[in-house]
């Protein structure tokens, strides 16, 4: 992947650049990944061990909560470290594993975020009929599916970021290796690699987003439909907990991933934005379905 002209490793830059402010940063940063890795791993064990929640909606928000997991430790460990480090470096062989399990996290997460609401669309829109749609082979298709879209999207785009020339300069302007800010201090041609980022995205994750919406647009048309307002309040309920996770992750990946490498936005906008969907968003999943669940929070009482 790559070549002669490449640097041996890349030097990362500072989330918060202000040399006194490190130390806080790196509190905050551990403090986020304490509650994200422990609130996913309270989720997982709290399905695993109450048999009346091995139903379709906790099979995928437990998967969610594996996915999560894995995601924020692609990210904040090599975050923690570099903040207390003068010298913010990671070999090229570091920097080409962060950003093949960053895509491969980020594209199933995409993907089984869309899997979710297809499964309350068919318990809202078609009740009688939930069983039998959403059985366990089925949930296990999609879910397979969503990490093999992923695998696929990382696949892909890690090959076609390593193939180019980086003698350029090996700083990264982001505190972790993403396909934008590598492409900045390319020096070979990156035309191609931007084709690429619209078109396999495009294929393999837009859809997503769409499907997520007409989902929903048959389940708050099904949800207006009751006659209730106690009824409509209580379906609605159960499908708060995801609209907040798919905004949450599609409004802040698609501010930095929807855009020219060449657009006007700010390196540290697009830090900030990072931020969101690597870090605070697998921090906030287990906190969101935990207090929006009345089943997860009984769970847990007990």
């Amino acid at each position: 992947m790559g070549n002669q002209t490449s640097p041996m490793e890349f030097i990362l830059s500072d989330f918060i650049e202000e040399p006194n402010l490190r130390i806080f940063s790196f509190n905050i940063f551990l403090i986020i990944y304490l509650i994200g890795s422990v609130g996913n791993m309270i989720i997982i064990f709290i399905i695993l061990q109450n048999p009346h929640l091995w139903t379709p909606m906790y099979f995928f928000i437990g998967n969610l909560a594996v996915l999560d997991m894995c995601y924020i430790s692609t990210i904040v460990p090599n975050l923690l470290v570099n903040s207390i480090k003068e010298r913010k470096k990671i070999s090229f062989g570091g920097c080409v594993v962060q950003l093949y399990f960053f895509l491969t996290m980020a594209a199933t997460e995409s993907s089984l975020l869309a899997s979710m609401s297809y499964d309350r669309y068919v318990a809202i829109c078609n009740p009688l009929r939930y069983t039998t749609v959403m059985n366990r082979e089925f949930c296990l298709e999609l879910t397979i599916t969503s990490w093999v879209i992923g695998l696929v999207y990382s696949v892909i785009h890690t090959a076609n970021t390593f193939r180019l020339n980086f003698c350029r300069s090996n700083v990264i302007d982001h505190f972790f290796c993403d396909i934008p800010p590598l492409l900045k201090i390319a020096c070979s041609d990156t035309s191609l690699n931007e084709i690429m980022l619209f078109g396999v995205g495009a294929v393999l994750i837009l859809p997503c987003f769409p499907l997520i919406i007409i989902s929903y647009v048959y389940i708050i048309n099904a949800i207006l439909r009751i006659p209730s307002n106690t009824g409509r309040k209580k379906t609605f309920s159960t499908c708060v907990s995801h609209l907040m996770a798919v905004g949450l992750f599609y409004l802040t990946g698609s501010s930095v991933y929807l855009q020219p490498v060449s657009a006007s936005s700010t390196q540290r906008q697009d830090k900030i934005s990072a931020v969101f969907y690597t870090i605070l968003v697998p921090m906030a999943n287990p906190i969101i379905y935990s207090l929006r669940n009345e089943d997860l929070k009984k769970a847990i009482r007990k």
